[in-house]
């Protein structure tokens, strides 16, 4: 089972719950009738860049989108960020939060046709590496390096290896928990760890330690996305409508610099447990595509299809993809203009159609 950096963010609230969606003043114009299925639970974990999702619930903003399409959505959090992938894989989700990654190794592995409807975050420094020794990447070979295996901070390593020429046979990872690796650097036979915020922040002000490579020098390669189920996006487009306007109308607030979008920010601080200033903090490294043209722009990019081309390849070298690929390109990936794998087995898609819609006013 892969596992995520995000585990550590989805466990600083000690319950499961739904967010309440608070009422709001309808629209203008009268709500469509949809037809089909009309009810949709999107899952979240904790995490800097999906906090928006149960602030827009708690706004109004959910049930305003929602009212628009003859829709009701439910933004439902779920603690442990694997079982929330894991739910979206087995239905029980309609949609969920995921690192693009986990969307290829989970879901779509698992046989699961699934699309990105958002393209919302880049860490931009949320992820490192650190060393007491080492002063460079290269220092590390022949070393271990402490680590989530087979999670983000596995890629970051690879990429990080890649960087000073050297491979992931020139090291030796040992597996750690994310709740064990803080205590684990304390003691002195850790001398590397791989790891991501709020234990990176913590490592790094350990006297002696030095921040070796980060993510900001991978811009765009550990990605953030909320997919839904294919078919549901077919038989109900509306709902990456109305999904898609919730994201931007509450971005745009987040971004604001004024009170309110002060107040905003501060409310996904306290709905992440997290105090108005480490929230702030989290967001500096954290690359959000505020606008929709500005995420467009990164799903029309041919660079997304380098990007994703190296996360499959790691991917497929660590066994993700199960037992019965018997090749990198098993799994199909749909991106703008071109597809990685096989065509006839697409199960992960980058679909710009909301996005575009948001950019161009039309949702």
């Amino acid at each position: 089972m892969t596992i995520s950096r995000r585990i550590i963010l989805a466990g600083l609230l000690a319950t499961t719950s739904a967010v309440s969606l608070a009422a709001c003043s309808k629209p203008k114009e009268a709500p469509k009738k949809a037809t089909g299925k009309t009810e949709f639970t999107i899952g979240w974990s904790i995490y800097a860049g999906w906090m928006p999702w149960p602030y827009a619930a708690q706004a109004g903003i959910v049930k305003k989108w929602a009212d628009k399409y003859g829709l009701t959505i439910n933004i439902l959090q779920i603690n442990d960020y694997v079982e929330s992938v894991n739910q979206f894989t087995a239905g029980k989700l309609d949609g969920v939060t995921v690192a693009s990654m986990d969307a290829l190794t989970i879901p779509a592995a698992g046989g699961k046709d699934t699309t990105a409807v958002i393209v919302g975050d880049y860490s931009n420094g949320n992820d490192g590496i650190v060393a007491k020794s080492a002063k460079t990447v290269a220092d590390l070979k022949g070393a271990r390096v402490n680590l989530v295996e087979l999670s983000v901070s596995h890629y970051l390593l690879a990429r990080a290896l890649e960087s000073a020429g050297l491979k992931m046979t020139d090291v030796k990872t040992v597996n750690t928990s994310d709740a064990d690796i803080v205590g684990a650097y304390a003691s002195a036979d850790v001398q590397n760890v791989a790891t991501w915020n709020p234990q990176l922040g913590e490592l790094k002000k350990t006297k002696g330690t030095t921040l070796i490579f980060d993510s900001s020098k991978i811009p765009g390669e550990i990605l953030d996305l909320l997919v839904v189920d294919t078919a549901l996006l077919a038989a109900t487009p509306d709902l990456g409508k109305a999904l898609t306007g919730i994201w931007y109308e509450t971005l745009a607030l987040m971004a604001a610099k004024t009170p309110q979008g002060a107040a905003a920010r501060a409310a996904m601080a306290g709905l992440a447990g997290a105090t108005p200033e480490d929230y702030e903090s989290q967001l500096s490294t954290t690359f959000l595509y505020y606008t929709p043209k500005d995420a467009l722009k990164a799903i029309e990019d041919p660079q997304l299809a380098t990007i994703m081309d190296r996360v499959r390849q790691f991917s497929f070298s660590q066994g993700l993809f199960g037992p019965g690929a018997s090749s990198v390109d098993a799994i199909g990936i749909s991106l703008p203009g071109k597809t990685l794998g096989s065509s006839d087995n697409i199960k992960l898609r980058f679909d710009p159609t909301w996005t575009k819609l948001a950019a161009e006013n039309a949702l």
